[in-house]
């Protein structure tokens, strides 16, 4: 009996820390509160030609310099997105993918959360796909993130409601580290939302005519 006690309290014990080693490495997702301080300080919008700039990326990431500077010296691609309100969140994708892994549904939940709070309606946002540097190429990696970025906005506006109006997808690969002394560093693979500018205001809607008052029908002469 005291051998079968001892058994089952071993079984229980080993349970209990399997349970705790999950929670320990589960993702912590930030709260919704956190997300919006980080993003409703907005003063003045970037002077950055979306359209323009993802062709930029793609054509600086296919071109072959023969002096390129290397990952450390490149150049920022788009310097001026740096001055606007970001919140870098760490969405983990499947490899190579742009599937979203389980661990961070409740992190993109909380954005969503965040993006419909009443301080941050009049807003548009960036969602920046980035990359760490790997043994891909950066065409590659210029393409992922694009389709990182495209992955998220899906997912705010099918299964969130949020305005596709609000969102714009853009992916950076390995054009604009953020953090150029390391590369390789999983920072690197972070994904962005930057509070981009503010929704134009809608013209109030004009008030509907008044109908025109029906004619009289001339009295009949008896």
């Amino acid at each position: 009996m005291r051998a079968n006690r001892l058994s089952t309290a071993g079984i229980c014990i080993a349970l209990g820390l399997t349970l705790l080693s999950g929670a320990t490495g589960a993702q912590t997702a930030p709260t919704r509160d956190d997300i919006i301080g980080q993003l409703n300080h907005f003063e003045e919008a970037a002077e950055v030609d979306l359209p323009a700039l993802k062709q930029q990326v793609m054509e600086r990431a296919r071109a072959r310099i023969k002096n390129d500077p290397g990952p450390v010296n490149r150049p920022l691609i788009a310097p001026d997105l740096a001055k606007l309100p970001a919140f870098n969140a760490q969405i983990q994708f499947d490899a190579d993918t742009p599937i979203i892994q389980p661990a961070s549904y409740q992190t993109v939940g909380r954005i969503a959360d965040a993006l419909v709070h009443s301080s941050l309606l009049p807003y548009t946002f960036l969602i920046v796909g980035h990359v760490e540097s790997n043994s891909k190429t950066r065409e590659a990696n210029a393409i992922l993130s694009q389709r990182r970025a495209d992955a998220i906005r899906d997912v705010l506006v099918n299964t969130f409601k949020i305005s596709t109006k609000r969102l714009h997808p853009i992916g950076l690969g390995e054009e604009q580290f953020l953090d150029r002394a390391k590369p390789t560093s999983a920072v690197n693979g972070q994904l962005q939302i930057l509070t981009f500018a503010k929704l134009p205001e809608e013209a109030p809607a004009r008030p509907a005519a008044a109908p025109a008052p029906a004619a009289k029908k001339p009295a009949r002469k008896h």
